[in-house]
């Protein structure tokens, strides 16, 4: 990873950009991937929860902000001849400086850098430190003063998006990149509300999210309108409101200069959002969050203009989108825990209920491979389904559990190892949905919950430790015995697999809305009618892959990598199954 430096005020930048196989394709991995941790959690009396049984460090990110001059790093896209289809390929990746780089999906470029001076604090601030109680010993029970839960006011760091106009600044950067094209002999790039939109709707995600990373395949959005000659995509992020310096440091990476002076791009669309930070009281904090697409199209889309502001429908430069129940109530900052001690360790590891109803967790190592099983908790026979999700985002894996009797429980995980006391979310109900949960809504990063009720899905918002009573419909005229959520199609956004009766799976592909994309639903694999539990799972071949875990009737457990948007062939995890069935 490059830094760059400058005397005022500096931003951090990503790149990504298709264009056309003879031109070859501009691409850049996410900067500063929060690690995901594990935490504390909650469930019934009658459950026993024992301590963490793994040793993974869950990592922490090592980027820099600054004093005087608040100091951000600088990804460097890598260039990557384009395959013949024009999709970027996964090997032979090699950086601008000629340094070879790991490929696939969400690889990760580190270029040898100054050392950053002591004064600088981490990029990501963790969270307090908060005292945890003492973990008894591997299968002993944890008395209820073990397990009472320790204060949260210091815990979770929280801010807003600024609903702020930025009209102005989208203007302003609009203005500097032609002007900076102009100077090059280089023609204009036009503006399009609807390519705008796109750009809008990834800078206010990022920005919620407090995530430096590109939108997988923005170029086959619909708002991307088809382009026929290359996309592009460059990101942004400074601690003051300086709009033009975003272009400034775009400039100055080679990567990123070679987007905005490119001949083939002929419209643009920029999206500004506004946070509430303040570096000088909280150096992680932005307080802007710019990104640009770039398209070229042999014809112009109806409804591209000369500028900003210039046609009938988009003086507002983008209008804010309505609110809905996806809306988060405040923006949780990326947590940063250790998970050596936790009893799951990551977004990769496999948990299950044996038959005398322990939970079980296997930890990844790496290359769809797992350590061995062990105890984290008993008590769970009479769950229904069990659910692995980091529930109130506080860096640690929690324990959702939808019981037999109706319930539904939260278990919050201790990153020192084991599960606090149980918290009812729904005390009853529950036992005839189908459920699946994660990160349905795009611009909140708390996990939300999914259920099919007879033939009706709806979504229910986290609510925190409160009851989760309201919900809003989805979709309708849904057949599914089960259901879980991943991003199928690797475009950034969260898709419903709905297993059918007969084995077939049918895709219900999101758009980081309520509701599903409103299309044909293409059915996308079949042969599945044994499978009697989907774990989504992170990580498990290479950072930031995806892919899910199917628990097979002949006491098989697979594991099918989905990191391509479509799914690769599966391979079996290795251990003994029988009598056991997945966590989700």
């Amino acid at each position: 990873m490059r830094k760059f430096a400058a005397p005022a005020v500096v931003a951090m930048l990503c790149a990504f950009a298709l264009v056309s196989p003879a031109a070859g394709l501009y691409s850049s991995p996410p900067a500063h991937q929060p690690s995901v941790g594990a935490a504390s959690a909650t469930g019934p009396r009658t459950v026993t929860l024992g301590p963490a049984g793994t040793a993974d460090d869950g990592g922490a990110p090592g980027a820099g902000s600054g004093t005087g001059s608040p100091l951000a790093p600088a990804v460097e896209p890598e260039i990557t001849p384009a395959s013949p289809a024009g999709e970027p390929t996964t090997s032979g990746t090699v950086s601008p400086d000629s340094t070879q780089t790991p490929s696939g999906p969400g690889a990760a470029t580190e270029n040898s850098t100054p050392p950053e001076p002591a004064s600088i604090p981490p990029l990501w601030a963790p969270d307090a430190e908060l005292a945890q109680p003492s973990i008894p010993a591997s299968g002993a029970a944890v008395p209820e003063a073990l397990t009472a839960e320790a204060p949260t006011t210091e815990r979770l760091a929280t801010e807003a998006l600024v609903p702020d106009s930025n009209t102005a600044a989208v203007l302003t950067v609009f203005n500097k990149i032609n002007e900076y094209r102009a100077s090059k002999g280089l023609a204009p790039v036009k503006y399009h509300a609807t390519v705008a939109g796109l750009a809008q709707d990834w800078s206010n995600n990022i920005a919620s999210r407090e995530v430096i990373e590109h939108r997988a395949n923005f170029w086959t959005d619909p708002r991307a309108l088809s382009p026929t000659n290359g996309a592009g995509e460059v990101i942004a992020v400074r601690w003051d409101r300086d709009a033009a310096q975003l272009v400034e440091w775009w400039k100055t990476s080679p990567g990123h200069n070679a987007m905005l002076l490119d001949p083939r791009f002929n419209v643009m669309g920029a999206g500004i959002t506004y946070t509430d930070g303040n570096w000088q009281t909280s150096p992680s904090r932005y307080t802007l969050w710019g990104v640009v697409n770039f398209f070229g199209y042999t014809t112009l889309p109806a409804g591209t203009v000369t500028s900003p502001g210039s046609g009938p429908t988009d003086g507002n430069v983008f209008p804010p989108a309505a609110p809905s129940v996806c809306d988060p109530a405040v923006k949780h900052m990326p947590p940063t825990q250790d998970l050596a001690g936790a009893a799951i360790t990551s977004a990769a590891d496999l948990v299950s209920i044996n038959s005398s109803g322990q939970l079980l967790s296997r930890p990844a190592t790496g290359d769809r491979g797992y350590g061995a099983a062990k105890v984290i908790g008993s008590g769970f026979g009479t769950a229904k389904e069990v659910f692995t999700p980091d529930w109130d985002r506080d860096g640690a894996y929690d324990l959702l559990t939808q019981w037999n009797d109706g319930r539904l429980t939260l278990h919050r995980g201790l990153v020192g190892g084991g599960f606090g006391s149980g918290v009812t979310l729904g005390a009853s109900g529950w036992a005839s949905m189908t459920l699946a949960v994660g990160g349905w809504c795009a611009n909140n990063r708390l996990p939300q919950l999914v259920a099919l009720e007879g033939s009706n899905i709806y979504l229910y918002p986290n609510v925190g430790l409160a009851d989760m009573s309201s919900r809003t419909l989805m979709a309708t005229a849904v057949s599914a015995t089960r259901l879980a959520m991943v991003d199928y199609d690797a475009d950034g956004f969260q898709d419903l697999l709905a297993r059918r009766s007969d084995g077939t799976v049918v895709l219900y592909r999101g758009a980081g809305t309520p509701a599903p994309r409103a299309e044909a639903r293409t059915t996308v694999a079949t042969g599945w009618a044994d499978v009697t539990g989907i774990r989504p799972l992170r990580d498990v071949t290479a950072l930031n892959s995806t892919g899910v875990a199917l628990r097979r009737a002949n006491d098989a457990v697979q594991y099918w990598d989905l990191s391509g948007g479509t799914l690769a062939s599966p391979s079996n995890i290795t251990g003994s199954w029988a009598g056991q069935r997945l966590a989700q």
